[in-house]
């Protein structure tokens, strides 16, 4: 681990103006992620901004309905919090599929959506990977890579790496929308479905976040109601990135929302592909996963997709 400075923010506003003074600086609270991205190199931030005495680590009910998830509340508590778990359930769901109980007991919201992928290649600083190295090549697409784990869908030539987070996948499908600060005091809301960026010619750049911009919260929308679920298929029963993961919102008109995590760089979810619900799974994944462009070894991720949105689907009607 290479060397850096240390400061503890006392304020988001102060944060911010730290980090804005800094282009090489860093928001660091659970820090499951970004520590051990430092201490392979991946990660060499020169200054560290400890934000866990900012507050936001409340969850409060909005005036419309909906939640107010401070960036910094832990994915333990939120997902065991009583109306995250009465009105959200996919939330609860997914939280608790992802990681492990120690790991939980210190990640927090933020720090989950920024979480950067867990590509074999991008962690192996022997390999190319533009993600990682911008213009070195993705060793993913090479002949013989191995790609089980990596995108189907919204990926480029220059990158098929995934996004990682379980989270993330149920706050898409609930219409979460991320409340930020950056250090001259400006606010802005940034809708979950705009907040990440497709690998394009660019895939080191994976949020709209500008240098030193703070997450200070997710708000949800008022509640769906309806069946919520959330199944992730995985190689190991636990502590494994999703081959494929489905969040499903279904109503009792057979109506309902759909994303899937595992396929691609973001919590992949179409609303035309929604409306295909009443015609069943192959419906809604053939047009959720139209454009798809796998590779050999990770084809078989649309037939899982399929699968596993059938069984839910037959769950969800009894």
């Amino acid at each position: 681990m290479r060397s850096f400075s240390y400061d503890r923010a006392t304020s988001p506003a102060e944060a911010a103006s730290m980090a804005a003074g800094n282009p090489a600086a860093k928001f660091i609270a659970g820090g499951t992620n970004l520590l051990d991205l430092m201490k392979l190199e991946i990660e060499a931030p020169q200054h560290l901004i400890d934000v866990n005495g900012i507050g936001l680590d409340q969850i409060e009910e909005t005036d419309d309905g909906g939640l107010r998830i401070g960036a910094l509340v832990r994915n333990t508590d939120l997902a065991a919090d009583e109306r995250v778990r009465r009105d959200y359930g996919v939330l609860t769901r997914a939280l608790v599929a992802g990681a492990s109980g120690q790991l939980r007991n210190k990640a927090t919201t933020a720090g989950n959506l920024l979480q950067r992928t867990r590509c074999p290649y991008f962690y192996d600083t022997n390999m190319a990977c533009n993600k990682r190295a911008p213009g070195s090549g993705c060793t993913a697409l090479m002949e013989g890579a191995f790609s089980k784990q990596l995108g189907i869908i919204g990926t480029s030539d220059n990158c098929i790496a995934t996004h990682p987070s379980d989270m993330a996948i149920a706050l898409r499908l609930l219409d979460a929308v991320v409340e930020t600060t950056n250090g001259s005091g400006a606010t802005r809301e940034i809708p979950l479905e705009d907040f990440y960026a497709l690998p394009g010619d660019t895939p080191e750049v994976e949020t709209i976040l500008e240098p030193g911009e703070l997450i200070t919260a997710v708000t949800l929308p008022a509640p769906l109601g309806g069946v919520q679920m959330y199944h992730k298929v995985r190689d190991r029963a636990s502590y494994a990135f999703a081959l494929v993961s489905v969040a499903l919102v279904l109503q009792d008109d057979g109506t309902g929302r759909v994303a899937l995590g595992g396929v691609a760089p973001q919590p992949w979810r179409m609303t035309e592909a929604e409306a295909e619900l009443p015609n069943g799974a192959a419906a809604v994944i053939t047009r959720l996963l139209d454009g798809a462009n796998p590779t050999e070894e990770n084809a078989f991720k649309i037939t899982l997709a399929e699968r596993t949105l059938a069984a839910m689907l037959a769950e969800a009607r009894g």
